[in-house]
């Protein structure tokens, strides 16, 4: 399947993005460790929360998250100190991404958990136990959800747990949103230099509502930098975010973005300006770099984007995935040292008839949709892989003046 599209020459509209996946799977988990009846408000509509929700409600004992990787980690610790067996399993791409830096920090808790395929990959069969807490010393360039996975069943393991980050800490807001969001239900942590902390104690049960996802925002940000002239409406966003993707909206100002903040949206308005160059490093906030390669790429700024190391391990290998996509649409890009991926103004010519492959990556689909303010009728290969996290993407860029020809 593919999609056909054709951009407006200007945006003006109000967009209701989908909740924050983040957050709500969190939440999710949390909810489930303090035994809460309440309902969570405004629960993301991604297949990631899907089947998390699914999972968490179910009378089986076998699970299969599909390509849900934060579903995946989050679920292996929240079964490991659940009582029962228990089998978790994912689509083939799941099945080929690492787990075992995870397995090997519950199994020191005293988890119980075996590989039923390949030796440190998914499908997992988890013997739910009693956890008993230690100091756990994990590199801090690990993916943040092994982090957070282990970070919110620490209350519940006898005497606590302590981490110890090794080395260089990549996506820290991620782990900060963690525990701020476990704050919120009455944990207290302490995070000093290398060492988090979190000692033995129950989570409090408390109603909650899930802000808009920032991440998702990217995109609309993306779109009004290609139009200046535009304006758009995000409701629901907040600056004072644990999201730390709300860095969109400094980063967007750099290249015509401003943002507005009311007390409960952003209104997003562009103009053109100028910038010779573009380097960030995006250690803390991965899933912006594909939003960034393309948009820079499109308005013809030459960047360095560094802190790339977890995109090899995403959805797809982003970094490749970018390099390939943009050389279609003429633009060479270089990985010139692992995790540094770079654009210097070199061209060459636009393939005809464009299709871009998504790699079963609902982001390499949504950063690159804006790609038809420059080239219309670009194509969109497989496009419902939006659904992972943004199920209503292509009906709000209709809602914003886009074609789409499906």
């Amino acid at each position: 399947m593919q999609y056909s599209l054709l951009a407006p020459t200007s945006v003006d509209c109000t967009i209701k993005l989908p909740a924050s996946k983040s957050i709500s799977n969190r939440v999710l988990i949390i909810n489930a460790l303090s035994y809460s009846g309440l309902p969570i408000e405004n629960l993301a509509e991604s297949d990631d929360t899907r089947v998390l929700v699914q999972a968490l409600n179910s009378s089986e004992n076998v699970f299969d998250v599909g390509p849900a990787g934060t579903s995946m980690r989050f679920l292996t610790a929240f079964l490991s100190k659940i009582f029962g067996e228990w089998v978790v399993t994912g689509s083939e791409r799941m099945k080929n991404r690492p787990i075992k830096v995870l397995v090997d920090a519950l199994t020191e808790l005293g988890a119980k958990i075996e590989y039923v395929e390949k030796e440190g990959y998914p499908p997992l069969r988890i013997f739910g136990c009693a956890l008993y807490g230690k100091t756990l010393k994990l590199q801090g360039n690990i993916s943040s959800q092994y982090i957070s996975a282990l970070l919110m069943i620490g209350p519940m393991v006898q005497n606590g747990l302590t981490i110890e980050l090794e080395g260089e800490v990549i996506s820290k807001p991620y782990i900060e949103m963690t525990l701020s969001l476990m704050r919120y239900f009455g944990i207290e942590s302490e995070w000093n230099g290398a060492r988090i902390t979190i000692p033995q104690q129950n989570y409090a049960v408390k109603p909650f509502y899930v802000e808009s996802d920032w991440s998702a925002a990217s995109y609309w940000y993306s779109i009004a930098a290609l139009l200046p002239g535009s304006k758009v409406i995000l409701p629901d966003l907040f600056g004072e975010s644990t999201q730390g993707d709300s860095k969109v909206a400094s980063l967007f100002a750099e290249i015509g973005v401003e943002s507005a903040y009311g007390s409960s949206q952003v209104t997003i308005t562009s103009r053109e300006v100028h910038l010779n160059r573009f380097a960030y490093d995006f250690t803390n906030q991965p899933d912006l770099a594909q939003t960034f390669a393309v948009c820079l790429a499109l308005k013809h700024i030459p960047f360095r984007l560094e802190g790339l190391q977890s995109l090899r391990i995403k959805e797809t290998d982003r970094i490749a995935a970018l390099i390939a996509e943009l050389r279609k649409l003429g633009y060479l890009l270089e990985e010139t040292r692992p995790g540094v991926l770079e654009w210097k103004g070199e061209k060459i010519a636009v393939e005809p008839s464009i299709c871009i492959d998504t790699y079963e990556d609902h982001r390499m689909a949504m950063a690159f949709a804006p790609a038809a303010v420059m080239f219309p009728d670009i194509k969109i290969a497989e496009p419902k892989v939006v659904s992972k996290s943004y199920p209503g993407f292509w009906n709000d860029l209709e809602l914003a003046g886009f074609t789409i020809k499906k």
